[in-house]
């Protein structure tokens, strides 16, 4: 981010006065008992993480619950922490917003969980009482993230998010052996017997993600849709689509994606799936064929219904984009929105659920007007809307969150893990990451893998 831009930012945060749950803590030094110590995965620099020996947490308020945890994984969202490109990131803080676990402890004020009942947490912290959590939009709540720098940056704040920066609540993740969860009667969902954590886990975060991805941007019967990438968000947000009725589900990425996700696309709707691998497409200077031009080729010539990203704003395809980047002067490259608004078809519908951080340059708002595009930031998804829903899904045998599953690895290994799922090693699309507290595997995920 432009030093300017923080700047500014700051200068514009002047107290809030608001009531907040106040449980900003990123790791468990000040808290923890040092001599009772667990595995964590932390941050330590740009592009560096390792697993650490840190206490372990404890109950600090009345409604926290401590997790034993049993399973996590990395989110696509991880990398830009790993990036270093999130702001208010502190050496040693513990990362990881996806996981579920065993209850160890539960503080006085708890009321619901139970101790030695297995649950998944939702990614964001909510207080279950302001007005947002009261419509059920969770990822919204008013009272658990206090930055002075989110709010001057976008207007308003967002909740608190575990794992994610002192920019979300600065709390804790679950890439460890244990997690404190505050408010652990409203940021926690039990597991039934029937739902092992490997399809659990995912409740966390990626399904409810994808899945608002399609409710949001809105997919009808006989759409059109193209999903700009195709790591495990893009490719659930695919077979939601195919739930919803869609006509064509153009994915556009590129190896090995593109290949995994046909592998494990549903054979009745084979005919629906298109691919599109943008690397081997003109950037359009030179050539006609483009991201854009080949959309409107594989849809009559007027473009996809829908358009939804899934990608994030990180990625520079071209040098004037990285330049700018590299430089200071955009946080993130406009690139991908501006494909997915000339893509699609006039008043078509382009939703936007990749991360973006905070200002881009070069944007075609003259398509967006002209055309009567609709632009929809999906926002973080409100996964607490879903929960009872997703859940049924899995249980009924409607959803199987294991098909977006290429590895399983431990938690020991996970510092490894890091970089080759941010190179895309060995073809990783979704990871399970299990710890000593795991259960034997499930039939038919993937075998452990050890790095």
């Amino acid at each position: 981010m432009a030093t300017s831009q923080l700047t500014y930012a700051a200068e514009k945060a002047v107290g809030h006065g608001d009531e907040f749950i106040k449980q900003d803590v990123s790791n468990y030094e000040e808290f923890g008992d040092p001599s009772d110590t667990m595995k964590a995965l932390v941050w330590q620099g740009k592009k560096s993480v390792a697993i650490v020996d840190t206490p372990k947490p404890t109950i600090i308020e009345d409604g926290d619950v401590i997790l034993k945890v049993t399973g996590s994984t990395i989110c696509g969202s991880d990398l830009h922490l790993y990036h270093g490109v999130v702001v208010e990131l502190n050496k040693g803080d513990i990362l990881g917003h996806e996981f579920c676990g065993v209850v160890a402890a539960v503080g006085p004020a708890v009321k619901k969980v139970q101790v030695g009942k297995r649950y998944v947490a939702s990614f964001q912290i909510a207080c279950g009482d302001c007005f947002f959590c009261n419509q059920k939009l969770s990822s919204q709540c008013e009272r658990t993230n206090s930055s002075s720098l989110e709010k001057a940056m976008y207007g308003t704040r967002t909740a608190g998010f575990f794992g994610y920066s002192h920019f979300t609540g600065g709390f804790a993740g679950g890439q460890a052996e244990y997690v404190r969860v505050p408010l652990g009667d409203v940021n926690l969902l039990e597991l039934p017997d029937d739902v092992p954590d490997e399809k659990g886990l995912y409740l966390s975060d990626v399904l409810a993600t994808s899945y608002n991805a399609v409710k949001d941007t809105a997919v009808y019967p006989d759409d059109q849709v193209a999903i700009f990438g195709a790591g495990p968000i893009g490719h659930m947000a695919g077979v939601f689509a195919l739930g919803e009725g869609a006509s064509k589900v153009i994915f556009v990425d590129t190896e090995p994606r593109l290949s995994f996700v046909k592998s494990r696309w549903p054979a009745e709707h084979a005919g629906k799936l298109e691919l599109v691998d943008f690397r081997k497409l003109s950037s359009g200077i030179t050539s006609k064929e483009t991201v854009v031009s080949r959309l409107k080729d594989l849809c009559a010539g007027r473009g996809p219904d829908v358009a939804i990203e899934c990608a994030a704003g990180e990625y520079a395809k071209g040098w004037m984009h990285w330049l700018e980047m590299s430089i200071g002067v955009e946080t993130d490259t406009s690139e991908i929105i501006n494909e997915m608004v000339e893509g699609v078809r006039n008043y078509g519908r382009a939703g936007i659920t990749g991360v973006y951080l905070g200002y881009t340059n070069h944007f075609n708002i003259g398509s967006l007007m002209q055309r009567g595009v609709r632009l929809i930031g999906n926002g973080q998804a409100p996964v607490h809307k879903y929960w009872d829903e997703l859940l049924k899904m899995i249980q009924d045998g409607k959803l199987d969150p294991t098909q977006m599953l290429s590895h399983r690895v431990r938690l020991e290994d996970l510092d490894t893990v890091y970089q080759k799922f941010d190179v895309k090693d060995d073809s990783m699309q979704k990871i399970f990451v299990q710890t000593k507290f795991s259960a034997p595997r499930a039939q038919g995920t993937p075998e452990l893998t050890e790095y």
